[in-house]
């Protein structure tokens, strides 16, 4: 059965890959599919759904990187983007572009979904950097956000 949550897993790997390797979203989105056919990557194919998902987040990250690179800094006060860990970055930018241009996902479900991938593959500190960067942008976005005041 297709899932989201797996979508979200590869779309994370293709994003940390090509912010490592420094290398474009597509060829990242190749070297993933290939590994895939391979029989390297994953215990299971990806379904046409996941892919389709995987493939939509990828690239909607990647056409909106820096507005969504704005956000995060603007909501991160005392971290600069750069000196973030790679795999909260691309988290980060995953959720972040959910919240800002999926409007059929509800924000809890971006902002939880992104928890779960710091859980899952974050540092101890993750989730709780992740959760609080996120509730911030979807505040600014107009999409909830539970803590923060409006600067004046």
């Amino acid at each position: 059965m297709a899932s989201r949550r797996k979508a979200r897993e590869y779309a994370l790997q293709v994003l940390y890959s090509a912010d490592l390797a420094e290398v474009s979203v597509g060829d990242a989105l190749r070297g993933l599919w290939a590994g895939q056919m391979d029989g390297e990557l994953a215990a299971r194919p990806a379904e046409s759904a996941e892919v389709e998902f995987a493939e939509g987040l990828c690239r909607g990250v990647e056409s909106r990187r820096d507005e969504i690179d704005a956000l995060i800094e603007k909501a991160s006060a005392n971290w600069r983007l750069q000196r973030m860990p790679v795999v909260d970055r691309n988290i980060l930018r995953l959720a972040a572009y959910e919240l800002l241009a999926m409007q059929d996902i509800p924000a809890s479900v971006s902002i939880n979904e992104g928890v779960e991938l710091a859980k899952a593959f974050g540092e101890k500190e993750s989730r709780a950097f992740v959760n609080g960067i996120l509730d911030r942008i979807a505040y600014e976005l107009g999409r909830g956000g539970r803590r923060h005041k409006k600067k004046k």
